[in-house]
């Protein structure tokens, strides 16, 4: 292995991280959006600001982390990525910053009518925004990113169907984690009609992401055969892992064995990253750009690398700290599943 590729497996390994944790606070709105209305979602509502509540920002710092990384270690990928799909990056940032505003916001606020615009503001943000990270993914994969600055067409570069392909199963996937992290929060807070609600939105949404996928197969045949290739190539194996965690997490998820199917729902949607990540090897931007003509100087990666393994020695520890903390139930006899800090009305507008 090469310098260039081992920053950027660390910088992958933080790319997979927010694909998963990002991925299942992204979802978790989704959830929030189809809840129904006022009174109807408001239980659910409850559970999904207690599960995101302290964790949400901290997952946005594994996105900070892969763009530091790559302005730094591949300057000339990440020049021409930002001004070929500044428009996509855009919305993704406006997206996330009405939606964590939002977030914020509704529990503060106490009118029935603000409190459902700010819970439409989430939840609605919470479905655009991980759409236009996947159309993101689907121009460069598809090789419509050409290096230099603004070389590719900034429309087209996301509008196609290998960016709509990409950005519909980053929405289903989103929603998926989801669903299977909320089953194990649910029962946790000794709520099992939540627990079983969501376990039928996992499996449903399990049976549509796997419609799709098989689908889009035919999409980048047609309209990215270099990646398709790939995936039928040297990726297919990754490919056929994810394929049997998935199988596997809808196996556990049936029987309700909630824990150990959040342990393979995570490397099944992780395999389908590393899976596009074999597929275009050795390109940071296919078809022209390779890993090595992107990087910087020698220096500056061992800069880059030595830096990295420094601050994971204290970020990792601390972020899983974060998370086993508030995985700690908060359920009482009274009001069981339902924080006693949660809004009693909030979320989008609904019947």
């Amino acid at each position: 292995m090469t310098l260039p590729e081992a920053v950027l497996g660390v910088m992958f390994v933080g790319l997979i991280a927010y694909g998963l944790f990002g991925g299942a606070d992204f979802g978790a709105g989704v959830w929030d959006l189809l809840a129904g209305g006022t009174r109807r979602g408001a239980a659910q509502r409850a559970l999904i600001e207690h599960s995101i509540g302290p964790v949400w920002e901290a997952n946005h710092v594994w996105l900070i982390f892969v763009l530091v990384v790559l302005w730094t270690a591949f300057p000339s990928g990440f020049a021409a990525l930002a001004s070929t799909l500044y428009i996509p990056l855009t919305l993704a940032a406006f997206g996330m910053i009405a939606r964590g505003a939002a977030f914020a916001f509704r529990k503060s606020v106490t009118g029935l009518g603000m409190r459902r615009f700010l819970g439409a503001s989430f939840a609605v943000s919470s479905l655009v925004t991980p759409y236009f990270l996947g159309a993101i993914v689907g121009g460069v994969a598809s090789g419509r990113v050409p290096p230099g600055i603004a070389a590719g067409d900034v429309v087209h570069s996301w509008v196609n169907p290998t960016s709509a392909l990409g950005g519909v199963l980053a929405v289903l996937v989103c929603a998926y984690l989801a669903a299977v992290f909320l089953c194990g929060d649910a029962r946790r807070e000794g709520t099992d009609e939540l627990a079983e609600r969501f376990r039928v939105c996992a499996l449903a949404t399990a049976a549509v992401v796997g419609a799709v996928a098989l689908g889009g197969f035919f999409v980048l045949r047609a309209d990215a055969p270099l990646l398709f290739d790939g995936l039928i190539g040297r990726g297919l194996p990754v490919i056929a892992v994810s394929v049997v965690a998935g199988l596997v997490s809808i196996g556990l998820l049936a029987t309700r064995r909630y824990a150990l199917a959040r342990l393979t729902s995570a490397p099944a949607v992780a395999t389908v990253l590393v899976g596009w990540a074999v597929a275009q090897y050795p390109y940071l931007l296919p078809p022209a750009l390779t890993i090595a003509e992107a990087a910087a100087g020698r220096t500056t990666l061992v800069a880059m690398l030595v830096a990295l393994l420094v601050g994971s020695l204290i970020l990792v520890p601390a972020l899983i700290y974060l998370y086993v903390l508030f995985q700690r139930s908060t359920a009482t006899a009274q009001h069981p599943g339902v924080p006693a800090t949660a809004p009693a009305e909030s979320g989008a507008p609904g019947p």
